[in-house]
């Protein structure tokens, strides 16, 4: 097996196992906040222990930006998968590059495309159809909620982007850390049962910690078309383990925002991949 194929395996894997985090957050009986603060406890002593040998942390104002940024996409992911549908929570994380599109040019000073401004249109419209379904009040919240992981993915990227070629590994534990501080004060009202702690161990170790490994090892060796279509996996199937495994089905409305939203964010990856020049 060469060394492409596997990349295209681990790729493929690592989706499976991050899509897979909303059916084990909906099968925990547990405070969500307590639920990310063990789960990210648990991952930034798994990626400590993995990356130990290559970790820098310069603890510059942009590295804690991404620590910040990717500290709130793990909070408001768990928080709105709790009260809303896995589907909507994922989705609607998926609107990530709309801010990133409309903040990039001011602290980036990257020019947005004409594209760039379809895209921004379709995806808000997209946005808007998880809305029109009737939902429950917890449901509402966790939709403005599920949009903030979206807003935090992008403070993510920005940051990460402004770092040029520095890893995101230590900026990956630095949220952790943050988030399992947050998540502390949550711990105590009640314990989990023993089947809550073997989904949160599943959680910190194995869908946080080790396949972000798969990912790092994978990516290098994809070519960014390949990345963002395999990856396209991760929000499909997400929706599918809920349904599968706990019984809960997305709203008419928001398949139709589904779709178009990730139709958008994967058409707009797609030409953006097209239009890079090939790697000498």
């Amino acid at each position: 097996m060469t060394d492409k194929t596997k990349a295209i395996l681990l790729m493929a894997a690592t989706a499976l196992i991050w899509s897979s985090g909303g059916l084990a957050i909906k099968l925990i009986e547990w405070n969500p906040m307590a639920i990310t603060g063990v789960r990210s406890g648990l991952a930034a002593l798994t990626l400590a222990v993995l990356f130990r040998k290559r970790l820098h942390f310069c603890f510059s104002p942009i590295q804690w930006g991404a620590a910040i940024g990717y500290a709130g996409l793990l909070i408001t992911n768990v928080v709105a998968t709790k009260l809303t549908t896995s589907a909507n929570a994922i989705l609607l994380a998926y609107t990530a590059p709309v801010y990133v599109a409309l903040l990039a040019p001011w602290l980036l000073k990257e020019k947005t495309r004409k594209s760039d401004w379809v895209f921004i249109g379709v995806t808000v419209g997209g946005m808007t159809l998880f809305f029109l379904d009737r939902l429950s009040p917890s449901g509402l919240w966790g939709n403005i909620i599920a949009m903030g992981t979206g807003l935090s993915y992008a403070v993510f990227t920005l940051c990460m982007r402004a770092q040029k070629d520095a890893s995101p590994v230590e900026s990956v534990i630095m949220g952790h850390v943050l988030t399992a501080l947050c998540g502390l004060p949550f711990m105590f009202d009640a314990l989990p049962s023993a089947e809550s702690w073997m989904g949160l161990l599943y959680l910190g170790i194995l869908q946080q910690g080790v396949s972000l490994v798969l990912y790092t090892w994978a990516i290098k060796r994809l070519g960014a078309l390949e990345a963002i279509l395999i990856m396209m996996l991760e929000p499909i199937f997400n929706p599918i383990f809920v349904a599968v495994g706990y019984g809960e089905f997305p709203g008419l409305w928001a398949v139709a925002g589904g779709v178009t939203v990730i139709g958008a964010v994967t058409l707009r990856g797609v030409l953006g991949a097209l239009r890079r020049p090939p790697a000498l």
